[in-house]
Formats: structure tokens, C-alpha cells, sequence
């Protein structure tokens, strides 16, 4: 057996630990790093962490398939939208095959029995090592004598009596290795998982309720902005902060149009079919939610990305929107579109989706 494993890499100090202690025991170390892009786990201090031990990081991103994995499944859910258990399996089943691509031997984690209530009790951490496909190869050596001995410690690839026996939710053993071994820098527990918060569980509810094919983007856009369910299909996101829409602006796509103001008010992006409707409730919330000392009187200008298709073609687009092209002052990739205000605000909701 290689005395190569493929550890993964949180940023968080068990993590750390665990492959340290594979460091320790002249096992080379690939560290193996899963982005997601609505945030979990620090992506920055998991590239600090392999840094700080002096070990290669792969960085990858999930896929659409995880969504589905957060939509139905297996094994349930904890407190709120997570599902802990086919996470983790999820992820086993990735770190394997980037196991067999580096040639590595085994898996480790810093998984400590009895932490998660969920997923790091004696029969889940059995269920997830089953159902990854790596039965006897994975090792998770901060509690490995507390655990049934793995084929690299069977086979003496590892040495047991090197490994610990930590259990429970108590964390002052860890600190103390970290302080002994100089660990610094790592992220807290408290960081989580956003799908243990309840209010973007919330969001993920209702993205799960009136979409059927949900994609990493969708719950990506949940971090951003206020969002407005306005239809079964059509849901618009107002920007809080120029960063948010800019950000709203870069997700502008088809079926994602952004509409941004040319005066001093929020950015709003309509997923979903952007029709007269849809446009109107969007610059009736983009008021709603812009000072009334910054909204002007009269006819009303708005970037619109993507162009609208009549615009992309060079002919007059629906509402007034001109040709598409490169303009000055933002929405660099849109249409200008002219607007007269609504006669009376377009009442929307949050739907207890947002925060309003």
C-alpha cells in the first residue's frame, strides 16, 4: 500500500490536525479542498492551511449534483437544510476518485466522533464510509482508537498507537495539539455550514418549492441582495450595496436579466422571464428601495443585461431599450432602456424568503 493519502482540507483546525498527523508519520499528503460557491467552509484559509503544512491543495467545485443531494436527501436533514450525512458522503465519494487519480492509498478527515450530532456519531461515520465506497479506507486519525483499525493501520502503513482517541464536543484537546504544534490561523467551528442558518434555510425552501431544476447559481444567489417571490417561475433580487449590485449584474445571463438604475438606486435581478410585468414590479421595488432624495422625476433610465433579443438584433427592443453594445457608466454589456414610474408602487413580498 502507497504511503500516500488524500486528506481533506476545511481550513478548520481538525482538518489541520489530522494531516499533520499523517505529516508526522512520512505519509505524503495531497489536500484535497471542495468549494462551494453560496459559502461553507473558508476557502482562503483552507489554501492558507495547505500552505502552513507544506502540501499541495486541489480546489474544486462542487456541481449541480450536490443541489440535487441538498434537495432529496438520503439520510435527512439536521436543524434546518443540512444534510450532513449525504454531504459527507458526497464528498468521500469526490476525495475518492481524486484518490485513485493521484495514485494515493486512503482518505483522511478530521472528522471527531461525537462532534456533529448528525453525521459524527458511530453509525453515520459507518453509513458515510460505506456508502462513499471507501470501507476500510478511511481513516480519521484524531479519534482513530475510539474507531474499528483501518487497512492502512492494518497494514502498518500508519502506526495506530500514533493516532488519538479525542471524542465528543469539547475542543480543548485539539487547541492544545494546535498550541503544541504551532497550528495557527485556522477557522472556527461557529463558521458553519449556511445551510445550518435558518434564514437562508428559508431561501433554499422556497428555491426548492417553485424551481425544479435548481443549479449552484440559484443558491449562490441566495447569499445576495433581498429576494421578492413574485410568480411560481419569477423571482426578483434587489441589491443591498453597490458590491451586491455589481455582483447581480455579473450573474446576468439567460433567464437572469438585470435591470440597474442610471440614477443613485439598487440593482435588480429578475430570475425568470423577463416580461413587461416583470420589468415593471422590478423597477417598482428598485423605487421602493432607493432614497427619495435619489429618485428622479420623470421619464426613468435603466441599463437592462442581457439586452433585450429585439435590441441584440439592432432593431428597437420592447419599452424603448436600444441597440446592444458597450456603454459608459455601467451595465457594459446592456441596453439602455427608457421607463416611465409606475402610476402606484407594485406591492411585493418577501415572502419569507429575505430579509426586506
Amino acid at each position: 500500500m502507497e504511503r500516500k493519502c488524500v486528506a481533506l482540507i476545511s481550513g478548520g483546525l481538525d482538518s489541520a490536525l489530522a494531516a499533520r498527523l499523517m505529516l508526522e508519520q512520512g505519509i505524503e499528503v495531497h489536500g484535497l479542498y471542495l468549494a462551494m460557491s453560496w459559502g461553507c467552509c473558508e476557502k482562503g484559509k483552507a489554501v492558507a492551511s495547505a500552505q502552513a503544512l507544506g502540501i499541495p491543495l486541489m480546489v474544486l467545485n462542487v456541481g449541480d449534483a450536490y443541489v440535487d443531494v441538498i434537495r432529496s436527501p438520503k439520510y435527512g436533514y439536521g436543524t434546518a437544510m443540512n444534510p450532513c450525512v449525504d454531504c459527507r458522503i458526497y464528498m468521500f465519494r469526490i476525495a475518492k476518485r481524486y484518490m485513485e487519480e493521484v495514485g494515493a492509498a486512503f482518505v483522511v478527515t478530521g472528522e471527531v466522533l461525537g462532534q456533529r450530532p448528525m453525521s459524527q456519531r458511530q453509525r453515520p461515520l459507518d453509513i458515510i464510509e460505506h456508502d462513499s465506497g471507501l470501507e476500510g479506507l478511511l481513516l480519521r486519525p484524531l479519534s482513530a482508537q475510539h474507531l474499528e483499525p483501518t487497512l492502512p493501520e492494518l497494514m502498518g502503513v500508519v502506526d495506530r498507537q500514533r493516532l488519538l482517541a479525542i471524542s465528543g464536543r469539547s475542543r480543548h484537546e485539539q487547541m492544545a495539539l494546535a498550541q503544541d504544534k504551532g497550528i495557527t490561523g485556522t477557522s472556527t467551528p461557529a463558521g458553519g455550514c449556511q445551510l445550518t442558518d435558518a434564514f437562508f434555510a428559508d431561501k433554499v425552501k422556497d428555491l426548492f418549492a417553485h424551481d425544479t431544476r435548481p443549479t449552484t447559481k440559484d443558491m449562490e444567489l441566495l447569499t445576495i441582495g433581498r429576494h421578492f417571490r413574485v410568480g411560481p417561475a419569477l423571482k426578483i433580487i434587489i441589491g443591498r450595496n453597490e458590491l451586491e449590485n455589481l455582483m447581480l449584474e455579473g450573474h446576468a445571463d439567460t433567464g437572469y436579466t438585470c435591470i440597474r438604475p442610471r440614477f443613485a438606486g439598487p440593482a435588480a435581478l429578475v430570475a425568470g422571464e423577463a416580461t413587461d410585468g416583470a420589468r415593471d414590479m422590478a423597477v417598482s421595488l428598485i423605487l421602493r428601495h432607493t432614497k427619495d432624495s435619489k429618485r428622479p422625476s420623470g421619464t426613468l433610465d435603466f441599463w437592462v443585461t442581457p439586452p433585450p433579443v429585439a435590441a441584440a438584433a439592432g432593431g428597437g427592443a420592447p419599452n424603448g431599450a436600444g441597440p446592444a453594445g458597450p456603454r459608459a457608466g455601467g451595465g457594459v454589456n446592456g441596453a439602455l432602456w427608457r421607463c416611465e414610474p409606475p402610476a402606484e408602487p407594485i406591492e411585493a413580498t418577501p415572502a419569507g424568503v429575505s430579509h426586506a
